[in-house]
């Protein structure tokens, strides 16, 4: 089974560029492009005299850093669940514990 791929053309710093992509894959292609325009376009606003090369390399590493600390937010925020959901199992036998103690 092959996937339906196209092409797709994207701007990126008043530049061209076309991607062959799978066509489920065109509108986050698109978005991407887009937020790595506005990236390399507010790194050249800072400093105008930047090579387009060091641009985006800059560019490259501001978008990896972002992505690092969602990632590292996801985690944080399941191991948070995670451990509240143990905390919630030892409250469960503790409360059973407490309950058939109480009963006897």
């Amino acid at each position: 089974m092959s996937v339906e791929t196209i092409d797709v053309e994207l701007t990126i710093c008043d530049k061209s560029y076309r991607i062959h992509a799978p066509v489920t894959e065109q509108e986050t292609l698109k978005q991407a492009a887009k937020y790595l325009d506005e990236q390399m376009k507010e790194i050249r606003r800072a400093a105008k005299s930047m090579e387009n090369e060091r641009v985006a390399v800059m560019a490259a590493l501001n978008i990896c850093h972002e992505l690092f600390q969602k990632n590292k937010q996801a985690d944080d925020n399941k191991r948070h669940i995670e451990d509240s959901k143990k905390i919630s199992q030892a409250l469960q036998i503790l409360t059973g514990k407490i309950d058939k103690a109480l009963a006897s």
